[in-house]
Formats: structure tokens, sequence, C-alpha cells
């Protein structure tokens, strides 16, 4: 067997509970990617720009009218739910990609309320870091995400009224990434909670959320479980049984992490709302934001018009998606240039977007050395920047793209 096989085998082997392989590949490679350190405080410096850009927005949406919500691709059921503001920050743990560019970085979006890439960049990229005897960029992080959760739940029960409320993370219990990053969570978190399988809560409309011996759960921790997936949930008997969830929550009887606004800010229509601003110099925005936005954003729309008109290549995406799935990309003739085999999110309004090429780094694989697209993965907790990493893949990064370490040089 080669060394490199045998070194990635053996090193990955001895992190417990950690998914280096997904879907019958490689996912995490033994490799790390070198950044200067000013490179990194430059991520984290306009990471922070990028989530006070979209944390004000959210500001501005959630009192629009219910046409806005209506533009933007929101089911009618979700708009009093996506007013709601129950933690003091829009989101916990918001994840931005991010597309080295000409010096800088371009934001293609936010993974506001249901980020993964956690326990990758939190936790084991520390791991790797030693293993290859470099620095970790990410050093301390894991302090600050476990600050984060728990400064999270004391707020959240403290709007149950109960002295002890009970805490519950919850994720699909056969998806081996989604479980252990929540129980990874769970872990750190250092929070009287419990572990429990989405499949075995239960629900009573109106009256509250229960685990199967009966208990009633006061807060709920669903990292990857998304909003848009939920409020289609029915049981054996169609009962609209997540739109009675997202009910418990707006009537105060359950209180969920990260909170309605999340959801709101997930939405990648949100974009084109930030843009359309801009485009207009609106003064919502202060001139430095606007400079901000021309700087790290990229042109937005719900229609691809402007693109073609100024013969510029796009991408089209879904309003709600995960993993690169349905996106499409698309020449300025818009003529189709290139599509993610996946295409579950059809259903959702599409938005469009200016195409930016991802940058190319070599890497290596237990297929050998290959060259592959770099997306950067920056975390916000709080809004505040903190760890950050690399997916390295194709054209578009989905579900097959690989972790990629990162160290300082």
């Amino acid at each position: 067997m080669d060394r490199h096989i045998m070194d990635r085998r053996r090193f990955y082997s001895q992190i417990d509970s950690f998914w280096a392989d997904l879907y019958g590949e490689e996912y995490a490679l033994y490799d790390v990617h070198l950044l200067e350190r000013k490179e990194v405080e430059k991520i984290r410096l306009i990471s922070e720009r990028v989530g006070h850009i979209f944390f004000k927005a959210w500001r501005l949406l959630k009192e629009v009218p219910d046409r806005t919500f209506r533009e933007m691709g929101f089911p009618e059921e979700v708009f009093s739910f996506l007013r709601l503001e129950t933690l003091q920050q829009a989101s916990v743990i918001s994840r931005l990609d991010l597309i080295p560019y000409k010096n800088s970085y371009k934001c293609i979006e936010i993974n506001a309320d249901t980020p993964t890439f956690i326990k990758e960049l939190f936790s084991t990229n520390a791991k790797i870091c030693a293993e290859f005897h470099v620095e970790n960029p990410n050093a301390d992080m894991e302090e600050a995400l476990r600050k984060a959760v728990r400064t999270a739940i004391q707020a959240a029960a403290k709007t149950s009224g109960k002295a002890s409320p009970t805490v519950a993370f919850t994720a699909h219990d056969d998806n081996i990434e989604d479980k252990e990053t929540i129980l990874y969570l769970l872990e750190i978190s250092e929070t009287i909670g419990t572990y429990i399988p989405l499949h075995m809560l239960q629900i009573e409309r109106g009256k509250g959320l229960f685990d199967v011996a009966g208990n009633q759960i006061d807060i709920l921790y669903r990292q990857t479980f998304p909003i848009e997936n939920l409020i289609l949930d029915e049981d054996e008997e169609e009962n609209k049984i997540g739109m009675w969830l997202l009910e418990l929550v707006e009537e105060g009887k359950l209180s969920i992490i990260n909170p309605p606004s999340a959801f709101l800010l997930q939405n990648k229509a949100v974009q084109a709302v930030i843009w359309s601003l801009h485009e207009e110099q609106h003064a919502f925005f202060t001139e430095e934001e606007h400079q901000w936005i021309e700087n790290y954003f990229l042109p937005t729309y719900l229609e691809p018009d402007p693109f073609i008109e100024r013969n510029t290549a796009y991408v089209k995406k879904p309003a709600f998606g995960r993993e690169g799935d349905t996106v499409e990309i698309y020449k300025g003739s818009g003529k189709l240039s290139t599509a993610d085999p996946q295409q579950s999110y059809t259903d959702f309004l599409p938005v469009y977007q200016q195409y930016v090429e991802h940058p190319k780094a070599p890497i290596k694989t237990e297929k050998g050395k290959q060259e592959a697209n770099l997306l950067v993965g920056s975390f916000l907790l709080n809004g505040k920047p903190s760890a950050i990493g690399l997916r390295a893949g194709g054209t578009i990064t989905n579900n097959l793209s690989y972790y990629l370490p990162v160290g300082i040089r």
C-alpha cells in the first residue's frame, strides 16, 4: 500500500467519531494548505465586514411587508416566524463561503442557519497541524465555540421561565456527518443536554415537543436540520408536524438554535436585496458599508437578464440548498456551461449571481496528486470571525469535495 495512504489512514483512525471518508470516498485529506499569517488576518477582517452587512440587512428585512418575503421565495406560512427575534444575535454559528479574488475575497453565500464543516475546523484542524508540525490558524477557536453554544443555550433558558429547562440536541440519526457534528457540539458545550434523534421527537400541537418518555423539551439545538425541510415534514396521518413545531416557537413553548432570524438570512435572495440597495446607493448603508459591499459581494439578482445584457457568466442556484446541489453555471450568452448532477432543490426560487472562477491548488489524495478548486469556509460566532478552512473540489463545490486542512506558513 502507498505510504501516503497508510499515513492518512493511521492518522484519521486515531480521531474518534470523525468522518474521514464520506459516501465511500475520501473526504478529509492528509495534507495541509499553508497560508501566510497576514492572509489569515485578511480573511477574518473581510469576514467580520461581510457578516456586519448581512446582520444589518436582517434588521431591515424582518420589518419588510409580506410582499417582499413572497418575492424572496418564502412560503406564506412562515412570515410571522421570520419576524421573531428570540436571541440577541441573528445567528449563533454561521459560515461564510468566500472565493479568493484579485488579492481579496468575494462572498458567494452565508450559511446562517445550518452550517456544517464545524468539527473539521474547530477540532480536527488542530490535530493535523500538530501532525505536520505547523501552526494552527484556528487555535483557541474551539473554546470560543464552546462559549457561543453555552451562551445561546443560557439565553434561551432565561426566556423559558424554567429553573432547569430541558435541552435536546437533534439530528438525522442515519447521517454520520450530521449526527457526529451535533454530538460534538453537545460534548464541547458541557451543558446538561441530551442527544435525541429527529425521528424520536414527538410533538403535540399547541402543547409542546417531547421525548419518547414524555418529557417536554424546552430548547432544541438543531444544527443540521434546515427549516426549509422542517416546514415540509408530515407524519403518517399527513399532519403538518413541521409547521406545528414552528407554531410552538411562535407561542413561546419552544426555543430553537440557530434562532428563526438565521433562517431568514439563510435565503440566498438576501444577497439580491443587499446588492439592489447597493446599486441604488441607498442610505440604509453608510458610505463605508457600500464600499465593503462593492469589494466583497458579487452582483446578485432574481433574474439572469443583467448578466446576459452584459455578456457576463453567472451562477444559478436555489434560494435554499446545500452542498452545491442544483447549482448551474451559465455563459454570458445564457447557455448552460456546468451543472451539478444533484437536482434536489428545483422547487425553490432561483437566485442569479455573477460567476467568478475558483483559484486552483495542488492537493494530495489517496489517488495521487491532483489540482482542485479552492473555497474558503469562514465561521462567524455571534457575528465575530472565527475558524477558517478550505474545501477542495471541482468547478461546483459539492458533497464530494474534499476537506483540506489549513496551517500558517
